[in-house]
């Protein structure tokens, strides 16, 4: 299998067990029940992630450099709102659940990543 698909299937397994974090650490962000809905959730996250963010990123550096970094919490959760926006298996209920899910995610990224470094 190619590295970048393998890559992507990391990302992919990585947002689905952030997500799941969010949904179980943070009240006020659900996902619809069921695997399925829940595995084409953590698709459309990783679409996003792969396509859409390294654009946003690339277009708001000077906002991020002149934040020290913390300019990424607000790009992550833009990100997240997008997802609460284009599909319907997901609920935030407000500005605060979806601040919670963004950290929430953010330490499962950088957790997880770490750890899957030494693998992928």
């Amino acid at each position: 299998m190619p590295k970048l698909a393998i890559k992507i299937l990391f990302l992919f397994l990585l947002n689905a067990l952030a997500l799941y974090a969010a949904v179980y650490f943070v009240d006020g962000f659900e996902i619809a029940a069921g695997w399925i809905e829940f595995a084409v959730v953590a698709a459309i996250f990783t679409l996003i992630n792969v396509f859409i963010k390294p654009i946003i990123k690339l277009v708001l550096s000077p906002f991020i450099i002149i934040t020290l970094g913390l300019g990424l919490i607000f790009i992550n959760a833009a990100m997240l709102y997008f997802l609460d926006f284009i599909s319907d298996s997901v609920i935030i209920n407000g500005i605060t659940p979806l601040l919670y899910a963004t950290i929430v995610i953010s330490v499962a990224h950088f957790v997880l990543g770490f750890i899957g470094k030494r693998f992928v």
